[in-house]
């Protein structure tokens, strides 16, 4: 439970800390026979007394797992059978679903193959077929995305109404029409960066006028670990979120909690706006393994958490109401505790996962064949029932017909195909809408798709990716702008915590799939400073399965764009794809005015034949291109062109490499076009300190490689204003040198 420093473990069940879409529950519990229902209460029959039936590992009634489960009639049953009905014999077994649902726990918590979530890969609470969410990030990291989840739901909602069909489903959505968010965290969590920015951009929208149908819950125990939340902190702030309806409750009185429960989800579901239920709760035990609590608490305060054990007080009232007495209450206690150590004794000796190709499968799913397939679908389509539609949204002059295009021409045209072909495609980011992007490249998809299709954010970058991450788990394709690839860093864990995660943490179950446009890398002209010319991309060469696409010419552009957005519906991938800035309005290659760094626009039926599987380079061959291989991406790729240029009128011949992906690395084009020359530059405009070249290089001593290499990059610095940023970033002088010493060798 590393994940909750800033909650208690007591309060984590699946149900707490999912994402979840609660279409049908009056309440914000799971439905009957998940994993919430069973994980707290019941699953630690080793441990003693009231104090480890609630313990951590599980998620208890401690922390308002009791009034949660309310929701679902199963708690609160045996108080509605009327005065003098009693409770059947406790001898009975446990209900068959309750006791599947903490074998699906325990297994979890043994890193059993046969957990039905994770597969033991990790000690998660969810069930895909419940749409229980598993959160396994940092705290607080997926709130953004519930409020993603809830703007997409909503959409979906009113594109169904519409009758719209969606791209998994193309007769309606998976969600009922009443269909709500319920997200829940602990005290501490409020206080993190991400929490705040979820709050911050649920009451933003409201404020807007959108819907945003979440219900957050906080199960407030006081404190964070070991810190405590400062006397009525919590209640402040919660009550302070603009656009966030309040309610509260006494987490130990289960009625109680059940009502406010029931009610703030009646609220939200017939509103359509977010609302928190602020549930006070107690802490059992310690925060998680050798936490030893009695290091930070007095007795007095923990054997007073003890007394308000809401599994106890429940206990009580049922005496009180005379439907148990408290002898027929231990013994069924009692029995459980002994029917669960049966299934926990059963689960230890499951099979665990024993090779590295079991624990990866489920990362990056990659089916190039099918993506193939979806590209010359789209084509179909395009060409055949969406042509007069296309013409349409071209203005009647497709990009096909409109001469050589620039970089960022290219991508608006192919992203104006993808709006066209998907009706579940959605562009947003700061000024992506009225203003067409900082560099004009989606400008006009507003006016031709509409507001609810292009549009622009607050400026927050987890928020941006937040709400990525729920519309893409929703069911639709979200297409997010990060304006420049330094301002990625501020909601990076977005992508490396949450997006990159779920296939991983669900088996492939539950998926995000996303395409992150983020303009980067350096020598824009005339606009310069680190934040707007930076150039490292180590933050994400390193995450999991993430797919990073570089264009570098406007053909190869369009095409990787219709390669990652049929990457993320076939496989549900996260694509990042870096447009080079400098790049953008690029028209000359050799000399000015020769236009020769232009491409024209592929007609639909030529999308097939020029399809740009993801993990393919693309080779130029200069000269007699057989003394020297020079890889590279991005603007190196017009910089290495222009310097093997001016190498041939030297009589040395050049392959150019344009490695077009950096993850993953065309790793067989690599190894095939180093090995044609026997010598090899990099050239990589990212810092020589966690840059891509070490990757690079790296490969080709992976694959045996023993002919002469060198490297060309940057220097490990910021990049700097003005002409300074010469000093420190790779120069075409510097690829023509490295070339002439490799030579030389």
């Amino acid at each position: 439970m590393w994940g909750d420093r800033a909650e208690s473990t007591a309060g984590r069940s699946t149900a707490d800390q999912a994402t979840s879409p609660a279409a049908d529950t009056p309440a914000t519990a799971p439905p009957a026979g998940s994993p919430a229902d069973a994980a707290g209460r019941d699953d630690v029959p080793s441990r003693t007394g009231a104090n480890g039936r609630d313990d951590a590992d599980g998620g208890a009634g401690a922390d308002g797992r009791d009034g949660d489960a309310g929701g679902n009639g199963e708690a609160v049953g045996d108080g509605d059978l009327g005065p003098g009905v009693r409770m059947a014999s406790v001898r009975r077994p446990v209900v068959s679903a309750y006791a599947e649902a903490a074998r699906d726990v325990l297994r979890g918590m043994v890193a059993s193959t046969q957990d039905p979530i994770a597969g033991g890969r990790h000690k998660v609470f969810g069930r895909a077929d419940l749409a229980v969410v598993p959160t396994t990030s940092t705290v607080g990291a997926h709130l953004p995305r519930a409020v993603g989840m809830a703007l997409a739901v909503e959409r979906l909602r009113r594109l169904d109404a519409k009758g719209a069909p969606t791209p998994h489903d193309p007769e309606t959505t998976p969600w009922a029409p009443d269909a709500i968010v319920v997200c829940s965290f602990g005290d501490a969590s409020i206080n993190h960066a991400s929490a705040t920015a979820a709050f911050n951009t649920a009451g933003w929208y409201d404020h807007t006028g959108l819907r945003i149908p979440v219900l957050f819950v906080c199960e407030d125990n006081g404190l964070g670990v070991s810190v405590r939340s400062p006397q009525g902190w919590v209640a402040t702030a919660l009550r302070s979120k603009p656009g966030i309806r309040y309610f509260d409750a006494d987490g130990a009185d289960l009625v109680g909690a059940y009502q406010a429960a029931a009610e703030a989800a009646a609220w939200v579901r017939r509103h359509r706006r977010p609302a928190v239920l602020h549930l006070s709760t107690v802490r059992l035990m310690g925060h998680a393994g050798a936490d030893a609590e009695s290091g930070y608490r007095a007795a007095e305060e923990i054997a007073a958490d003890l007394a308000a054990d809401p599994v106890v007080a429940t206990a009580r009232r049922l005496v009180e109401l005379g439907l148990a007495s408290g002898v027929e209450l231990l013994d069924r206690y009692d029995e459980i505790g002994w029917q669960i150590r049966r299934i926990a004794e059963q689960v230890l000796d499951e099979p665990k996962l024993t090779s590295a190709a079991e624990v990866i499968a489920p990362l990056a799913p990659r089916r190039p064949a099918r993506v193939a397939r979806a590209v010359a679908d789209a084509a179909s389509r395009a060409a055949g029932a969406g042509a007069a539609a296309r013409a349409e949204a071209f203005g009647g002059k497709p990009p096909e017909l409109s001469g050589p295009l620039t970089l960022a021409q290219s991508i608006n045209a192919a992203l104006t195909d993808g709006l066209l072909d998907q009706p579940q495609l959605a562009v947003f980011g700061a000024d992506v809408a009225a203003k067409g992007g900082m560099y004009g490249v989606t400008k006009g998809l507003r006016d031709r798709f509409g507001a609810a299709r292009v549009f622009d954010t607050l400026l927050d970058e987890t928020s941006i990716l937040g709400l990525g991450l729920g519309a893409g788990l929703a069911g639709m394709l979200p297409v997010p702008e990060i304006q420049y690839l330094a301002y990625l860093h501020g909601g990076e864990d977005q992508l490396r915590g949450e997006a990159a995660s779920m296939g991983f943490f669900s088996q492939g179950a539950l998926r995000n799939p996303m395409v992150v446009r983020v303009a980067g890398l350096a020598y824009q002209e005339g606009f310069g400073g680190h934040f707007h010319n930076d150039n490292s991309v180590a933050v994400l060469r390193d995450v999991p399965g993430l797919v990073i696409a570089v264009p570098a010419r406007p053909d190869d552009a369009a095409a990787m764009l219709r390669t990652c957005l049929a990457s993320a519906t076939v496989d549900g991938s996260v694509c990042v794809f870096l447009e080079p800035i400098g790049l953008y309005h690029t028209r000359d290659l050799y000399t000015d005015g020769d236009g020769e760094w232009l491409a024209g626009y592929l007609e639909p039926g030529a999308w097939a034949s020029g399809h740009v599987p993801v993990g393919r380079a693309r080779v130029y061959g200069v000269g007699s291109a057989e003394d020297v291989t020079i890889v590279t991406f991005g603007n190196g790729v017009r910089m290495s062109l222009r310097a093997a240029s001016q190498l041939a009128d030297e009589g040395i011949g050049c392959r150019v490499v344009d490695l077009r992906w950096l993850a993953p690395l065309p790793v067989a084009d690599l190894i095939r076009e180093a090995a044609a020359t026997g010598r090899v530059l990099v050239v990589d405009e990212t810092r020589r300190s966690g840059g891509v070249g070490e990757g690079v290089l790296a490969t080709l001593v992976d694959a045996g490689y023993v002919g002469a290499a060198r490297r060309v990059a940057a220097v490990d610095s910021f990049v700097p204003l003005g002409p300074a940023a010469r000093q420190v970033l790779v120069s075409e002088e510097a690829i023509t040198q490295g070339a002439r010493t490799l030579l030389a060798r």
